[in-house]
């Protein structure tokens, strides 16, 4: 009985692995323009408050996620300028209503303006989830003049691919660049991972989504630099991808844009370092590793 059980454990586990590599397509040994060894990619979630107000956290909460638009989304737009970097800034359409000069000021100066939700939720509804998108797409073109082409969101791939979005910066299941289909193989769509690892919130962010006190996190920046180092440098010996995940409420406090104005100029100083928006990372791929699936469609 117990050969059994493993051997139909084992039979299970193969249909999942087989299911798995159906819909997910790695682009392996990737290369990037101009001889580059690394792309990366400076992203930042533009919450502000939203986030905290859908579970209703208490107002110090709130008021720093305000600090978010109010303050920090100018120190890292400043921040990228400087150093010549074009970030991609997911943004939710509320956002765009509460902190428009801060979205225009973004796109004005080259940034990527991407979706990140209406209200940073996606309904369960599909016809509220197709609302959603929509409003949030509008709200960002209206600003920009420009309907964004990625996300970074919980929305349904084939809603995604329905209204011209070309890739999605959410799932981490694997450090490169891939596709993530159906289950039949079709309607693939990119995806840009990031990881906890490389995301400031992880580190920085004190009474996070009402954590108790044992998982407060308010770390060194300095020791934050040199994990984020180590990352980057582990894929710029290998030619790869790195994915910075940035909150303005998080990491628009001084200290921490000392910290990222340090990590950037050490980047800066290797050779062959490409900082891109994520469209022009989703482009390059769509172009140069197009994926092995059916019914593709590139806008």
């Amino acid at each position: 009985m117990a050969a059994d059980h493993l051997d139909q454990e084992l039979s299970r586990l193969g249909a999942k692995a087989a299911d798995y590599a159906a819909r997910h397509q790695v682009i392996d040994k990737i290369t990037w323009p101009n001889g580059a060894r690394v792309a990366v990619n400076f992203t930042a979630d533009f919450d502000a408050m939203l986030l905290r107000r859908v579970l209703n956290e208490p107002p110090m909460q709130l008021a720093k996620g305000e600090f978010g638009g109010r303050v920090g989304i100018w120190r890292l737009i400043e921040l990228f300028n400087g150093h010549g970097i074009k970030a991609t800034i997911f943004t939710p359409g509320r956002i765009c209503e509460l902190y428009p000069q801060a979205v225009k000021a973004a796109s004005k100066s080259g940034h990527e303006i991407g979706d990140h939700m209406w209200e940073h939720r996606v309904p369960d509804d599909a016809a509220l989830e197709r609302d959603h998108l929509e409003k949030a797409s509008s709200a960002i073109e209206k600003l920009t003049g420009r309907r964004p082409v990625g996300t970074r969101s919980w929305h349904t791939r084939s809603l995604l691919s329905d209204n011209g979005f070309i890739y999605n910066s959410h799932d981490t299941p694997d450090h490169r660049p891939h596709y993530v289909s159906d289950a039949d193989g079709s309607r693939p769509l990119l995806n840009l991972p990031f990881h906890l690892a490389i995301d400031d919130a992880m580190f920085f962010s004190f009474t996070w989504l009402n954590s108790e006190n044992e998982a407060q996190r308010m770390m060194d920046p300095d020791h934050v630099f040199d994990i984020w180092w180590a990352a980057f440098e582990r894929e710029y010996q290998q030619g790869g991808y790195l994915n910075v995940c940035l909150h303005p409420f998080v990491s628009g406090r001084a200290l921490r844009i000392a910290m990222l104005d340090r990590l950037i100029t050490r980047m800066k100083s290797l050779p062959g370092v490409w900082f891109p928006t994520c469209e022009q990372v989703a482009r390059h791929c769509l172009e140069t590793n197009p994926p092995r699936l059916s019914n593709t469609r590139v806008h």
